[in-house]
Parts: structure tokens; sequence; C-alpha cells
């Protein structure tokens, strides 16, 4: 951590909340937008999909003023006009180290429109006194992700030594007696973790999770190209349903979930300003979190340049949009020949 660039973004910085996948707001078309007001994470876990940790590759973390924040996201939910939204406090690391969280649940339950706010985290910081301050502050469900209760295997999954699983646990029992609802979320690592899954569906249901949604999410190991490899094989999506579906028979509990059981629907999307292919002037305005990427501004979207190590911030590139959806805007430098 101590060789990466924190990258501090307030509303005098000039860089827009909308456009990047590691802060800020993210929209998908539902009532459920993502916040993201950090990067970092205390853990190093061997599955992490964004490569987040003390062991990261990273080159820069982000972090979001909690007022820039909630000045964008309220604007967001005025542009869908959707009095039913779901504020979903997630990150590409772990929102408990935003020490601003309490109050950034404060303000946002403050705003009318919106009706659940949750939160998603490995739990490794959770404390008695941050779960009553964020119980005050009005969040509705925390997702835990618990990968196993054994702590050897927890501290191997997490690639955290110092990680204490009986913390977690004790959090969990604390969230689940609270007015905050829980939902067990591990990540199902096959060949690592397996024989922890019923597990931890046994310790979900035995601790009373799931008062308003659904106690578990279990999720699927799924190897990305700037993740991190756990040494396994992802198993297929087939496999995966069929064994979620013979616990949902064990158990007597619902596995197989979709947005519904989160009441997740449509809701209008804001635009998004360019097209794949399309050519735009942008400015450079910090660094990238990985070392071949910078950041960019144009019509108002952060944009991630790749292939872009050489190029100075102050700069100015031409780029080409290679991908746009959700407004998660990425572009490729074009060079005259």
């Amino acid at each position: 951590m101590a060789t990466r660039k924190i990258v501090k973004i307030s509303s005098s910085s000039g860089i827009p909340l909308i456009g990047s996948i590691a802060f800020g707001l993210i929209d998908r078309g539902t009532n459920l937008i993502q916040v993201r007001p950090i990067s970092t994470c205390p853990l190093s876990c061997i599955f992490c999909s964004t490569d987040a940790g003390p062991k990261s590759r990273r080159k820069a973390e982000y972090i979001v003023e909690e007022e820039y924040l909630i000045r964008e996201f309220e604007r967001v939910v005025k542009f869908k006009g959707d009095d039913d939204i779901e504020a979903h406090i997630d990150t590409v690391g772990d929102p408990l180290t935003y020490k601003d969280l309490p109050k950034l649940v404060g303000d946002i339950r403050e705003i009318p429109e919106v009706k659940v706010i949750s939160i998603q985290t490995h739990g490794a910081l959770l404390t008695d006194n941050l779960i009553k301050n964020l119980e005050k502050a009005g969040v509705d469900r925390i997702n835990l992700s618990i990968d196993s209760l054994e702590e050897g295997k927890a501290r191997y999954l997490s690639g955290s030594q110092w990680l204490k699983i009986d913390k977690i646990i004790k959090a969990a029992k604390t969230i689940a007696e609270s007015a905050i609802d829980l939902l067990v979320a591990p990540v199902w690592v096959p060949g690592i973790n397996d024989e922890e899954i019923p597990k931890i569906i046994e310790f979900a249901l035995s601790i009373g999770a799931g008062k308003r949604w659904p106690p578990l999410g279990i999720q699927k190991y799924e190897l990305y190209k700037r993740g991190r490899n756990a040494g396994v094989k992802p198993m297929s999506w087939k496999k995966f349903y069929e064994a979620l579906k013979n616990w949902e028979k064990e158990f007597g509990v619902k596995l197989v979930l979709g947005p519904e059981d989160f009441g997740i629907h449509y809701s209008r999307q804001i635009k998004v300003p360019f097209s794949v292919g399309e050519t735009v002037y942008v400015d450079i305005i910090a660094p990238g979190m990985r070392a071949d990427e910078a950041l960019g501004r144009a019509r108002n979207r952060t944009i991630t340049v790749i292939n872009a190590s050489n190029i100075p911030v102050g700069s100015q590139v031409r780029v080409r949009v290679i991908r746009n959806r959700h407004n998660i805007i990425v572009g490729l430098p074009v060079y005259e020949s």
C-alpha cells in the first residue's frame, strides 16, 4: 500500500464520479445504484476478482469525498425518477475501510427515494461499535462474505494470516441480532472450501440470517484476467446450480436467487455519452488503478484509458472507446500515423 498513490476525489478534483469501475457511482439500469466510496481493502483474498489488498499489483487507490459522493448520488436518483431505490455500498476493495461510512449511510438515509441501504463486506474490520453506528445510521442489510468457518482455511482464502474468523463469526451473530438484516455470501472456490459451504449454510440459518431477504447468497469463483488466480479451475454453472438445488432440498432454504428476491427491477438508466468505436479527446486527470492505465475525463465521465503507461497526467490524448456498458467507459489511445 505504501508504494501506491492515493487519489483523493473531491468536487474540486475535476474527476467525474460516473465512468470508472473503481470508484463513484454505477447505474446498471435498475433501481439498485452501486456506491463506491473507496477502493482499498485490508485482505488479499486468493480469488479476488479485482486484485485488491496489501498484496495487490495496483499503482493507485481512490478515496471519494463524502459530500461530493452524496451530491452526485442525489443527482442520479433524481434523474432515475424511481421512488424505490437501493443504495448498494460495495467497492473493488472493502467499504469498511472508508472512515466516513456511517455518515455516508446516514446521509443516504435522508434521501426519500432510497428505500434500502445495503453493504458488501468480508467483515474483517467489523466491530460491535461499527455495527451499532451502521444500525443507527440506517443500514438495512449487510452482505457478509464468510468463506470458511475454520481459521486456517479462512486465513488461506483471505491471503491474510492475521485474520480472526472467530471475530467475524461474532460480528455475524451481532448483526443478526440487530435491526440490520444479514445475508451470508461465501465464495465457493472448488477444491478448497467445498466442505465449508454446507457448514456455512447451517451457520447462517442457526443465527437467524435472512429476516427480510434471503439468508444466503453463495457466489461462484470465477477467474478474471485482471484478478487473482486461486490455482483451481472454476466449476461449470451447471454443476454450481445443481449443488445449490441439492442444498436447497437438504436445508429447506432458497439458494438459487434472482433480482426479484431483492426487489430489483428495471429503472431508467443514465444516458451513455459515448458509442463503442467512437474517438474522443480525453484530458488525463489521474493515474489509473493498474500500471498500464490512466484516468481521463470527457463529457463529464471518467474514462479508463488502457495501454497508457507512458501518458502523463495533465496531457490530452485521442482515445477510441472500446467499452461503454453501464456507463463504465474504457478506451485505447489512438496515435497519429
